[in-house]
């Protein structure tokens, strides 16, 4: 995999802060799922640069922490 160009670790930047900016301003499932996805792009793009011997902490923690953050973020209820 390609590494990641400067736009889209932008991007990936700009998806997390407006991610907690939302989340604590009380709209928690938007904020999570913002969150979720700037994580999961910086995640992807950091997975084919690993040289040597892959490591599984290193490889799909951080991939896996985005897919729960986005499954939680969904399974949220509407409203209090």
């Amino acid at each position: 995999m390609r590494a990641i160009t400067l736009f889209q670790r932008r991007v990936a930047a700009a998806l997390i802060i407006v991610g907690v900016g939302v989340g604590v301003f009380g709209a928690v499932r938007s904020g999570s799922i913002l969150i979720a996805l700037g994580t999961g792009i910086i995640a992807l793009a950091q997975w084919g640069r690993s040289s040597g011997r892959r490591r599984i902490i290193e490889t799909y923690f951080p991939l896996a922490l985005a897919g729960v953050l986005f499954t939680l973020a969904i399974a949220l209820p509407k409203g209090l």
